[in-house]
């Protein structure tokens, strides 16, 4: 019963079982002389990189072997789903260790809301992502270049008989899912209390896409990720392709903005503990 107690009867924090990292500070210029900041770096365009290899190339393959017109070939949806939850899964496990694990520059935002990253850190750490997704489009189109025009080149779009807003939303609800997710993964509180919380975080966070898209891939094609729309419309450069792409930028940023406050002040009552709480109990 003890164990959770974080604050005492007259409103003063006592001991905890677990240990909140301090907010990362604002401007962290010490960063830029460090090698394991540029190893981030690396492995976070490396791992967008092949995200955007493997997923686009399913996507094309899929969209290939149905062009005759058997809907029973290829993957199918439940295919590309799995391609892009389960990429997910993999280079989270790969890189946590290194970069975090972010493949995103949506969770990148939502983490530096959150205080988790610099926003020197963030801005790289997106640059990053994007360079590494319009490199690994840029390989399917090499390696597919009979296929990748005619089938679309992996760019999300708006699918007919959809509004914007109802695109938008979609981006915005899909976001604020993987991003939450991302956040009670690594939570330092459940990580504490449940030790096998951070060797299982990349299967949540694969599962929170694979999920995702497949309620969404009929609406946008599923972005949740502005950095895989970047990349695919980048060189795909189609004209409907960039007319979507705010789509795949605010929505996913708003959904992480969410999700970040959702997670730190309400889950976590950080506004409380901030302000020194007002509760009796012990629990949070």
């Amino acid at each position: 019963m003890t164990k959770d107690v974080e604050v005492a009867e007259h409103g003063s924090f006592s001991a905890k079982d677990y240990h909140d990292p301090p907010p990362a500070p604002l401007f962290d210029s010490v960063e830029l002389t460090k090698w394991s900041f540029y190893r981030a770096l690396i492995a976070e365009f490396i791992a967008t990189l092949l995200f955007l290899y493997i997923t686009v190339l399913t996507v094309i393959g899929y969209k290939s072997q149905t062009a005759g017109g058997d809907p029973c070939g290829g993957v199918g949806i439940l295919g590309i789903a799995w391609s892009f939850g389960g990429m997910i899964f993999i280079l989270v496990y790969c890189t946590a260790g290194i970069s975090g694990g972010h493949i995103n520059p949506a969770v990148t935002f939502g983490l530096f809301l959150a205080r988790k990253v610099s926003l020197i850190r963030a801005i790289l750490y997106m640059v990053a992502q994007c360079l590494g997704a319009i490199c690994g489009v840029g390989l399917v189109k090499a390696f597919q270049s009979a296929y990748y025009d005619r089938y679309g080149g992996g760019a999300n779009e708006l699918s007919t008989g959809y509004s914007k807003g109802t695109g938008l939303g979609a981006e915005i609800i899909g976001t604020f899912v993987l991003v939450y997710t991302v956040f009670s993964a690594t939570d330092p509180k459940r990580s504490a209390r449940d030790s096998h919380v951070p060797v299982l975080a990349p299967l949540p966070i694969g599962f929170a896409v694979f999920m995702v898209h497949l309620a969404t891939i009929p609406i946008t094609g599923t972005g949740i990720n502005p950095a895989r729309s970047l990349g695919a419309a980048v060189i795909y450069n189609n004209e409907k392709a960039w007319d979507d792409q705010w789509i795949f930028w605010v929505g996913p940023f708003i959904g992480a903005a969410i999700a970040a406050f959702y997670h730190q002040f309400i889950l976590r009552a950080g506004a409380v503990k901030a302000l020194g709480s007002f509760r009796s109990t012990a629990h949070v």
